[in-house]
């Protein structure tokens, strides 16, 4: 190509410059070519944007963790040539294309000690980075990068806020609440949703004494921007009841009324989540009976946590006078509620009723996904009902499902054992078109990876 540009004789220009690598802005290899050839030209310089240009081509392309390299060479080559400091719009630029789904570049572009700016850093662009590197789990190296910075520049909100959640995002809340205390000493008062992902951080983490303090402080001393809402309350809620703290959960609910912060749907299925998760069936009953009487009628996310504590428990008998109950108040079924009970009445042996519930989807027009079918067929092969699980398989390759590549496996095993080695081979040739040799060597190292661990424990 550089040979053939030669022999044009063409005297280069800025302008020409900057329209071929418009033209090729998708295609970065040639473009870089093109402007490696064009630099070379007698009596032509490049101007500082069109290197800026260059780098936003190399840094948007798809391969761009192969180009970070070059990146680099011309950011060097800029710094050398030009004697005042690089403009900081490049490096956000840089940092946009990079941090959200390239952690090794990112984690080179956070090392590199040569470039520096010499001028005062923007809080926008170091929030950006900061940022970036909380979402790619490296909250320390991003405390460190604040720490070292913080005399050079006044952080704001932003920038307490973006370090607050990445520590919350690596479930350390105890450094989030000291991010929290300075942000407050700063005068910048954290919001409600700031509050509610610490107090979330802390029962996760298992605090919830910790998580209990700083929702007295939001009641008591937070300001109106801190204020408890309904998704605080269900938080505490939920944690206090997986928590065996009955009583106080009870309580919680009972304040929340009072002070007319009145739980919707969404708060109510989580707390009924919650009370079901900890085995208070008694207690989740009875908020469901009275979602009713607020005006906030229970929907299938809200009757799934029930059928699925249910179906784990094996109550049978509970789970299908609930199933009539939510039929009657008007609600449908969804896919996952048929998936949790049939599952159930494989498990327990009753093929009938998984059959019957099978059917009662088609009638009424929910469509079995491959989660439907991997359950049915797994519940059949357990049973021993071979001929039965070959002909859901056929269904699966007649509508081209995707199994997963362990169910999948799982399968062979199966048919391998009863000698459908027809079925097997059927089976593999629908497959074949999903995953490949190499995808079936990495799963095969995976699992041997894990039986050895096993057998170290």
């Amino acid at each position: 190509m550089e040979s053939a540009l030669q022999a044009c004789g063409m005297q280069m220009k800025t302008k020409i410059v900057e329209q071929v690598l418009d033209r090729f802005r998708f295609q970065e290899k040639v473009a870089f070519r093109f402007f490696t050839w064009a630099g070379y030209q007698e009596g032509y310089k490049h101007e500082p944007h069109l290197f800026t240009e260059m780098i936003d081509i190399l840094s948007c392309t798809r391969y761009k963790s192969k180009q970070f390299s070059i990146i680099c060479d011309l950011l060097f080559y800029m710094k050398r040539n030009r004697r005042d400091a690089l403009p900081i719009e490049i490096f956000v630029m840089v940092l946009r294309n990079y941090a959200e789904k390239n952690i090794i570049a990112l984690r080179k572009f956070a090392k590199k000690k040569k470039l520096r700016i010499k001028s005062k850093p923007e809080i926008n662009a170091l929030n950006m980075l900061l940022d970036s590197l909380c979402k790619c789990s490296l909250v320390a190296e991003a405390q460190a990068l604040y720490e070292k910075l913080r005399g050079r520049f006044k952080p704001d909100a932003q920038t307490y806020t973006v370090l607050f959640f990445g520590w919350c995002r690596v479930r350390k809340p105890d450094k989030a609440m000291e991010i929290m205390t300075v942000m407050i000493e700063r005068g910048h008062a954290p919001d409600t949703f700031t509050c509610n992902t610490v107090l979330d951080s802390f029962c996760k983490d298992g605090q919830v004494g910790e998580a209990l303090k700083l929702f007295e402080y939001m009641k008591t001393k937070g300001c109106t921007r801190s204020a408890p809402t309904a998704k605080t309350y269900s938080i505490m809620i939920v944690a206090l009841a997986q928590s065996e703290k009955t009583e106080e959960a009870l309580r919680l609910l009972g304040e929340m009324k009072n002070i007319g912060c009145l739980p919707d749907v969404p708060t109510y299925t989580d707390i009924i989540e919650g009370l079901c998760g900890a085995g208070k069936l008694e207690e989740a009953y009875n908020l469901l009976d009275e979602m009713g009487g607020t005006g906030y009628p229970p929907d299938i996310v809200t009757y799934n946590c029930f059928i699925r504590v249910l179906c784990n428990l094996k109550k049978t008998d509970e789970v299908l006078s609930l199933l009539n109950r939510i039929t009657e108040a008007g609600c449908l079924p969804s896919v996952q509620t048929y998936n949790m009970l049939i599952k159930m009445f494989c498990d327990v042996g009753k093929l009938d009723v998984a059959f019957e519930i099978w059917h009662g989807m088609e009638k009424k027009g929910c469509d079995q996904d491959v989660v439907s079918y991997c359950t049915l067929i797994k519940g059949l092969f357990d049973n021993g009902r071979v001929q039965e699980a070959c002909s859901c398989l056929l269904d699966v390759i007649e509508r081209r499902m995707k199994l997963p590549y362990e169910t999948f496996d799982s399968f062979l095993m199966e048919l391998s054992k009863v000698g459908e080695l027809r079925m097997i081979q059927r089976l593999s040739e629908h497959m074949r078109q999903f995953y490949n040799h190499r995808m079936a060597r990495r799963f095969s190292k995976l699992q041997k990876w894990r039986n050895v661990k096993g057998r170290r424990k």
